[in-house]
């Protein structure tokens, strides 16, 4: 593997295809462990991980941080709201406090894309990007190809629609990067208002009818309508976003059989999705949730060094 174990993982841009399906075979072994009725093994122990959140979160702050713990190590969790930011001190100065309390891992949140780039310039330690602005969410883009390639057995040949606030998602970056590097087709579905100012270089096609792309869908993902950003002008009102994106239990039933219903969280039911439509057999929003863990326990295992040379799973045993 390149790029993990040597350095931090900023964006799936800078992955390999193979980097990609290395992640994915180990989280299989981390998703036995999760099963066990004591799912923790000795892998980090005496290393440090903390998570650096310069913005709320639900999902991804608890899954690193259980995945750390699965794995032995111990835990700093950083929130900007209680911290000296307030006082005036600076990102920088932030980190390097962080840094010297031991930390071995950062795992960052910022608003502002490119923030991660930054931080691990700045540290020694190592950073994973767990989400920046508008910008890469790597191990969402991770866990969603792990999730899909668990139900469908591969991503090759797969069509994936990904509905919504593109403009805005970091996921839908990451997501399209990983999913076509792993052989989906990707179509972007959104207002023309939702979608970037220039999609050159995406390996995407566009569709603006929802209802017509539907049926010919492998997986469904949607994204949260962003309501703060309405004030911008970019959809008329919330009730015609709904009325022309949201997948309610009409459009549901158009979609194939065995499609699959993603959501990267949190969910605005009611808006891009229905509650009915949440708790759909096809739905695998949850399963996208668990398999988080699973997916960072994977990476932070690769990027401490620990799992590099393995052979076997022996440092995976003896778990208390």
């Amino acid at each position: 593997m390149n790029s993990i174990p040597s350095r931090s993982l900023l964006s799936i841009e800078g992955m390999t295809k193979s980097d990609i399906e290395e992640i994915l075979d180990l989280t299989d072994t981390f998703d036995e462990i999760g099963r066990r009725p004591i799912p923790k093994v000795p892998a980090l122990r005496g290393r440090t991980v903390a998570t650096v959140f310069f913005e709320n979160s639900t999902r991804t702050r608890l899954s690193f941080e259980t995945a750390a713990r699965r794995l032995s190590a111990d835990t700093m969790s950083f929130g900007a709201g209680s911290s000296s930011l307030s006082k005036g001190e600076s990102i920088r100065d932030t980190v390097e406090v962080i840094e010297a309390y031991g930390a071995d891992v950062l795992v960052v949140r910022h608003p502002a894309a490119g923030i991660a780039q930054r931080i691990d310039n700045w540290t020694d330690a190592l950073v994973v990007n767990a989400g920046d602005g508008c910008h890469e969410h790597p191990t969402q883009a991770l866990l969603d190809a792990y999730t899909l390639r668990k139900h469908k057995g591969s991503l090759n040949g797969l069509r994936i629609a990904i509905v919504g606030d593109i403009r805005h998602s970091r996921v839908a970056r990451s997501d399209v990067l990983a999913f076509t590097m792993l052989g989906a087709e990707v179509v972007l579905v959104a207002p023309p208002t939702l979608l970037p100012p220039s999609l050159e270089g995406w390996p995407v096609t566009i569709s603006y009818d929802l209802d017509e792309v539907l049926p010919t869908l492998d997986v469904c993902y949607l994204l949260r309508m962003q309501n703060e950003r309405i004030s911008e002008g970019l959809i008329p009102s919330v009730r015609e976003y709904t009325a022309d994106y949201g997948l309610n239990i009409k459009r549901a039933a158009t979609l194939p059989k065995d499609a699959l219903i993603c959501h990267p969280g949190p969910t605005n039911r009611g808006i891009e999705i229905e509650a009915a439509v949440a708790s759909d057999p096809r739905s695998v929003i949850l399963d996208q949730v668990s398999n988080g863990v699973s997916i960072r326990m994977a990476v932070l295992f690769l990027l401490l060094g620990s799992g590099r040379n393995l052979g076997a799973t022996s440092e995976l045993e003896g778990g208390q």
